[in-house]
């Protein structure tokens, strides 16, 4: 089954030209999976029934999983199995009929406008490290993009001149417009900062380290987690939470859902349309402590 795997997770990378934080999570998925099954004695993905699958999921929640979790692996088992039947190699799909958990969506944890602001001021210094700090959370919060994102951009995705990034593979990407702020920000990074910090002539990466490398997801959150401390803000910020504060902060503010489902990259709207509870949940506050009668 290890083999399978292998071979699917390929496939993924090569050919569906998934993202390769989805690629690791079917394989970190399947892996759990082909480990219960060899426990259970069943070595052949061909000999797998849907009772092995519900023992799996069963044992998932003994473990008490969390119902996204759950469902994450079903979908998993479910994809990979549909993968074998095209190629020959099992007749049925064990996970085709298995009903996913019920999963209530949590509502994002977003900052105000003001707090975001005051991190966005936090880099205010004239060292290369803060130039470029500065345009990364500008950028951030600009257009909404993922970490993995921002730090896989490259100086050509850049257009300043129109005024928008290009983000995504050569395969699936979206244009997102960028603001005032943030051009300037990039501007000022692109012309006076990153010569000086890549450390080959030839780097196509955008935002690199200080050791001239391509930032990294876990160099990133070290950043923001300072500029926060540095900012005296309580709530623990993650780099989702500007991509959340951003898509909510542009709903509240009038921008229609089909374009900031379209600037997030979300394949389903229903994805999108979680933030407008936050806008609603806060006129209903904003009505209970200004209505008289309330």
């Amino acid at each position: 089954m290890e083999q399978s795997i292998v071979d699917f997770t390929e496939y993924l990378r090569n050919e569906k030209k998934s993202s390769e934080n989805t690629v690791l999570s079917y394989a970190r998925d399947l892996k759990g999976f082909c480990r219960f099954m060899k426990e259970s004695g069943v070595l052949d993905p061909a000999k797998v029934n849907r009772t092995n699958v519900m023992a799996y999921v069963y044992e998932l929640q003994k473990q008490r999983k969390a119902g996204t979790t759950v469902s994450r692996n079903i979908a998993s088992i479910r994809s990979f199995f549909q993968f074998l039947q095209r190629k020959g190699l099992v007749t049925e799909n064990p996970a085709a009929d298995l009903e996913l958990p019920k999963v209530e969506k949590k509502v994002p944890e977003i900052l105000s406008l003001d707090k975001v602001e005051l991190l966005l001021e936090q880099p205010c210094g004239e060292e290369d490290k803060e130039i470029r700090d500065k345009a990364m959370l500008e950028l951030l919060y600009a257009t909404g993009i993922r970490v993995t994102e921002l730090i896989s951009l490259r100086v050509e995705d850049i257009n300043l001149p129109l005024e928008y990034i290009r983000c995504g593979s050569d395969t699936k990407s979206r244009i997102i417009p960028i603001g005032a702020q943030a051009k300037a920000s990039l501007r000022r990074y692109l012309d006076k900062v990153r010569e000086h910090m890549v450390l080959r002539s030839d780097e196509e990466v955008l935002f690199v380290n200080c050791n001239g490398k391509p930032m990294t997801r876990q160099g990133f959150w070290k950043i923001i987690k300072a500029y926060a401390k540095k900012a005296g803000i309580e709530e623990d910020i993650t780099p989702h939470m500007l991509r959340h504060s951003f898509a909510a902060h542009l709903i509240e503010n009038g921008a229609d859902l089909r374009s900031v489902q379209e600037m997030l990259g979300h394949s389903d709207i229903s994805t999108t349309q979680i933030y407008t509870k936050l806008t609603n949940q806060k006129l209903k506050n904003v009505y209970a402590k200004a209505h008289p009668r309330a």
